[in-house]
């Protein structure tokens, strides 16, 4: 086969005819808290299963995970003390992780990403009621030194830009509020935005934004009621408007406790939303209206036991969710015409598995 192949470049070389393109592989970072190690899998794509590629330890309990836009980087946040973020380079032939630096954090971050050039990453601390911003160098370590800590109301969750990179949010659980900055790409500064705050209804605790691709949208996942609150959104301006509808990512009829919503995902052409519900270990499968960002929920499935974190992959192919309770990945594939979930392969893995990053390498 090997030799066929290299025939086969070759002839289309002597030819002037483009050799065949690569086909990207997909690999997925999980972080396990307990056992204090990230799980590097591969998903085969023609056997449909999940494969152990690497089990990488670190120095703390590992949760929030980010992955730099260009894809050399990993960054980990460790939520023990020494509050701190692990730093990986990725191997672009392998997917294997290969450590750079460990470096301190103000706190512990319950939420890491980087901005859209790599070059800075933010962080929202619970605990400490708190964002930050750190510099990354072009070796992929996070400077000790942050560049700016900004004081939020109780207990920051999730913090992030938007695709213009010219604007950031902050959702904070404890205090029914998203705050809204510009953000500088030069300096990394965090600025209050014209209109600083969104406030939600209260006791809704909200957890994690994502924007929709055509940057028309934004879905705000709620932690202490499970529902999901849908916003238009003027990206010149960098403002979330008045919400446009609030859905539930509970399952009809549920009586399991109190709510404790987790994860949100919006796939890449912007068409379909999941949502995880740690109470009731589910995952909620919405399509999206394209004109106006309202959502249609089309399936709730059961899934790994409190289920923290998934991804999905670039292709809307597959997703990847992972159990706190169950220490364990489930690998579903997605239906392309409904969006729905069938689970087709299970992989054990460390102790309380909590946060998904899926990445394509060539």
């Amino acid at each position: 086969m090997k030799r066929h192949i290299l025939a086969t470049l070759a002839l289309a070389t002597a030819f002037g005819l483009s050799p065949m393109p690569a086909v990207a592989a997909t690999y997925v970072y999980v972080s396990n808290a307990e056992s204090r190690e990230i799980s590097v899998l591969k998903i085969d794509r023609e056997a449909r299963v999940l494969r152990p590629v690497q089990t990488v330890p670190v120095t703390g309990t590992a949760m929030p995970i980010a992955v730099s836009p260009d894809k050399r980087f990993l960054h980990v946040a460790l939520r023990s003390q020494p509050f701190s973020v692990a730093s990986f380079s990725i191997n672009p032939a392998t997917g294997e992780l290969s450590p750079v630096a460990t470096t301190p954090l103000p706190d512990s971050m319950a939420y890491i990403a980087t901005d859209r050039t790599g070059r800075f990453l933010l962080s929202a601390s619970y605990g400490g009621d708190k964002v930050a911003v750190n510099a990354i160098g072009p070796n992929g370590a996070v400077a000790a030194e942050p560049i700016q800590i900004v004081a939020t109301r109780r207990h920051a969750h999730a913090v992030l830009t938007d695709r213009s990179n010219r604007h950031a949010f902050a959702t904070n659980l404890g205090g029914d509020v998203v705050l809204q900055f510009t953000f500088d790409a030069t300096t990394g500064q965090l600025r209050p935005a014209g209109a600083p705050v969104v406030e939600t209804d209260k006791g809704q605790g909200p957890r994690h934004l994502v924007f929709h691709p055509g940057d028309r949208f934004a879905y705000l996942l709620n932690e202490l009621d499970a529902t999901i609150n849908v916003y238009p959104y003027d990206a010149g301006a960098g403002s979330l408007g008045n919400r446009i509808e609030r859905v539930t990512a509970l399952p009809d009829g549920f009586q399991g406790g109190a709510p404790w919503a987790a994860e949100l995902r919006i796939s890449t052409d912007g068409r379909r939303l999941y949502a995880s519900e740690r109470r009731s270990s589910t995952l909620s499968v919405f399509d999206v209206d394209a004109a106006t960002g309202r959502l249609t929920r089309t399936a709730v499935v059961p899934t790994e036991e409190q289920p923290r974190g998934f991804a999905l992959d670039a292709a809307g192919q597959f997703l990847v969710a992972v159990g706190q309770k169950s220490h364990a990945a489930t690998l579903y594939g997605i239906d392309p015409a409904s969006g729905r979930l069938s689970a087709i392969h299970r992989l054990p893995l460390g102790k309380d598995p909590n946060w998904v990053e899926i990445v394509e390498l060539p």
